[in-house]
């Protein structure tokens, strides 16, 4: 076989591939380990949106290429709720484009905007991606600490001028994976006036908005003061439980939706019209729909932190997102990890996946049904109890 990429060398391995090629083996071993490492949403997206699905797929016209822009409906749609739910006006012609996920979106903007010297702004401690997708494009990644005395909010204050000059994207992510922490509006102002400032493209990944608990209620970037350079993905994943359908769509600035555009044209072909016409309708589901699903989670986030004394962790309550972000007491993160997987049999992400200043921390997803859930703080407090 022919020698592999350079880029592809320098790519460490998926952190949650590895796992999970790991917890399969176990599986084949016979022994039953209980999943709260991987943020996918257990309960099934609303009814009307897989009948969509089916009826719209059940029609023969729908099975041919939709357009490098994506089917049209869809654009509007998204146009339509980002002014209803956040007031923000987009051209659905210009300023949204459909994702196959969003996470293919964030690859392929890194594509998009980074060469060779070009520098990525991205959160240590945040969702891999971001940085994988420079290195994929040959670009340098600057790291922004995020800790908890600063809300986990990215320190830009202390960039370098030399790095300055050399950016071009600003990730940030919120509510945050895998922290948990939240912002207000008036975070939103300050980066996206210190990116136009520095000629920067602010880049907010936001698919965990409609998954919050309590009166909060997730901001959008684009409702920032000045939004000329500011891009937003959003996932259907999360917000509607359809993890598995590789929908998404990125939203905001015209240059770089064009941009994004023409990586994708050359990378895709679009994604299925069935998909695209469930998405119009997942736009449709009521409030109550998540409200109550956003309930289940809220509960589950209580019963972690409940527990989290007897299993040796400690975390302050998360106003969103899919997680619960927790400090070991007294083992480093990894070996906690390791333990709980072959000891206890519950895998949890360690934190230094999501960079070094995630060692310490581990991740516990709310994804998992209450009654497995149960079973792997039970089998977590039994191991922690006894290893004392």
């Amino acid at each position: 076989m022919p020698q592999q990429a350079e880029r592809l060398l320098k790519l460490p391995p998926y952190v949650f591939s590895v796992i999970g090629d790991r917890l399969r083996q176990m599986q084949r071993d016979g022994i039953d380990v209980v999943r709260l490492d991987i943020g996918n949403p257990d309960m099934p997206p609303p009814p009307e949106v897989v009948e969509v699905l089916y009826k719209s797929a059940r029609d023969g016209g729908n099975h041919g290429y939709t357009g490098y822009r994506g089917f049209a409906g869809f654009r509007d749609a998204t146009a339509e709720y980002y002014k209803k739910r956040f007031g923000v006006d987009l051209n659905p012609d210009t300023e949204v484009l459909p994702l196959i996920g969003s996470k293919e979106g964030i690859v392929n903007l890194s594509l998009a905007y980074l060469d060779k010297g070009d520098i990525a702004l991205v959160p240590d401690i945040g969702y891999p991606s971001y940085s994988m997708g420079a290195m994929l494009a040959g670009g340098e990644i600057h790291w922004l600490p995020t800790r908890a005395e600063n809300n986990f909010e990215p320190s830009i204050d202390a960039i370098p001028e030399d790095v300055l000059r050399r950016a071009k994207l600003l990730w940030v992510n919120y509510p945050n994976n895998p922290t948990g922490a939240t912002v207000d509006l008036a975070f939103y102002d300050r980066m996206a006036a210190f990116c136009k400032q520095n000629d920067i493209l602010l880049v907010s990944d936001n698919p965990y908005m409609d998954v919050t608990f309590g009166d909060y209620q997730a901001p959008s970037a684009l409702q920032a003061s000045d939004t000329t350079n500011v891009l937003e993905f959003f996932s259907f994943s999360k917000s509607y439980n359809m993890a598995g359908w590789r929908l998404g769509v990125a939203v905001g600035s015209a240059q770089a939706i064009d941009d994004l555009l023409r990586v994708k044209s050359n990378v895709d072909s679009g994604h299925f019209k069935p998909i695209y016409e469930a998405g119009v309708r997942a736009y449709q589901v009521s409030q109550k729909w998540i409200d109550d699903r956003n309930a289940v989670y809220q509960h589950r986030r209580d019963r972690i932190m409940d527990a989290l004394a007897s299993i040796g962790l400690s975390a302050e309550v998360p106003r969103g997102s899919l997680y619960v972000w927790a400090r070991t007491e007294d083992m480093p993160s990894a070996e906690y990890v390791e333990r709980a997987l072959t000891e206890a049999h519950v895998s949890i992400a360690p934190g230094a996946a999501y960079g070094d200043g995630g060692e310490g921390f581990v991740r516990i997803s709310l994804g998992t049904p209450d009654e497995r859930l149960q079973t792997a703080l039970n089998r977590l407090s039994t191991w922690y109890q006894q290893r004392r």
